[in-house]
This record gives structure tokens, C-alpha cells and sequence, in this order.
């Protein structure tokens, strides 16, 4: 058999499934420009030539890092969407983001707010590619908004995007407040105070 084609068809020594979500806690915990080759190939196991024949250079490591990240750390996301109520939305969106910033396993701030904070202009890609996602994120928390005042569940003068803007910013801001040390009852409180302020008239 000839070994050059032997070599080609060896299973990885690695999963790149779990190399990649590896590679996310590292960007999670220092973002795009904070996280160095060193750091992402010891967390994910692999050699620097192995994550490039894998998942590319780093920038490309990132950007299905962040496809991971929004898989399974923003599924809510979807479900949220879905509640009966624009009140009961919101209340899921930021319970649950409460939830992934004070749990035990993840790190305490957003991925998205970490790169666009870290990110020169030298990332600019990234900064694109996160600026995207979010804007999705929007677009289809203002169409739900939009939804609700149409069947009479929000006031008929209010703006629907001003209302996601306002969601999107406590979500985000708990992401800060986390990434600084803010325990879960200060972040609860954010919670509790966010949903007094909501539209009733």
C-alpha cells in the first residue's frame, strides 16, 4: 500500500468536536485577540499543523467556535421566541442568560461583548462576523415584538425595535457585569428590576 495515502486515510487522533469546544472556553475566557495559538492547541490537544489541516488558521477556528457558542449556548434564544407572551419572552431571555453567566462551567461574560471589546482593527472580520450574528439575534426578537402589538399583548404606540434594543442591552450588560465579577444576586436583581420597568400601557 503506498504510505503516502495510508497516512491520508488515518483517522484523526483527536475528536474535533470536542477540540473545538475546547478552543471555545479559550475564546470565551479571552476572546479573539486574547487568545493565543499556545493556549487554544494545550486546551484542545492538538499540534499548531493539526489545527490548521482541521479547522483552518485562527480566524477560521474562531468563527466555528462562535457557530458552536450560538448552537449551544443561545438555543434559548429560539425557544424564548416562542413563549405566549412579549413579557414572558423577555423574562426567559434574561433568566436564561442569567443562567449561562453564573454557571459553574462557562465563563462569565458573552462571547460576542468579549471579541467586540478585545478586537483591533486588524480583527475586523471578526467584529463583522459577530456584529452579524447579533443583528439576526435582533431582527428576529423586533419581528416577535412586532407580532405582539399587532395581536394586542404590547402597547399599539410602542416601537418594537426600541423595546428589542432595550432586551439587548440588559442581556449584554449582565454579560459585562458578569465579566467583572457581578455575583448571581447582583444579576438577578438587573433581572428583577428590568421586568418592573416593563411597558403595561
Amino acid at each position: 500500500m503506498n504510505m503516502s495515502a495510508s497516512r491520508r486515510g488515518r483517522p484523526r487522533e483527536f475528536d474535533p468536536e470536542q477540540a473545538l469546544a475546547a478552543a471555545l472556553q479559550i475564546f470565551w475566557t479571552r476572546g479573539y485577540e486574547g487568545a493565543s495559538l499556545a493556549e487554544l492547541t494545550e486546551a484542545m490537544g492538538i499540534t499548531k499543523p493539526s489545527l490548521y489541516a482541521c479547522f483552518g488558521n485562527k480566524e477560521a477556528l474562531f468563527h466555528k467556535a462562535l457557530a458552536l457558542y450560538e448552537r449551544d449556548k443561545l438555543n434559548y434564544m429560539r425557544s424564548a421566541l416562542a413563549e405566549p407572551t412579549a413579557r414572558a419572552v423577555t423574562e426567559r431571555l434574561l433568566r436564561e442568560t442569567l443562567a449561562i453567566h453564573t454557571g459553574v462551567d462557562s465563563p462569565r461574560a458573552c462571547l460576542g461583548v468579549i471579541s467586540m471589546v478585545a478586537c483591533t482593527t486588524q480583527a475586523e472580520t471578526i467584529k463583522v462576523e459577530v456584529v452579524g450574528r447579533q443583528a439576526s439575534s435582533t431582527k428576529a426578537l423586533v419581528e416577535r415584538f412586532a407580532r405582539a402589538r399587532e395581536e394586542g399583548d404590547l402597547p399599539g404606540h410602542l416601537n418594537p425595535h426600541a423595546l428589542a434594543s432595550f432586551v439587548l442591552a440588559i442581556m449584554q450588560g449582565m454579560g459585562v457585569q458578569a465579566g467583572v465579577g457581578a455575583g448571581t444576586e447582583e444579576l438577578e436583581r438587573l433581572v428583577d428590576i428590568a421586568m418592573t420597568m416593563w411597558p403595561s400601557d
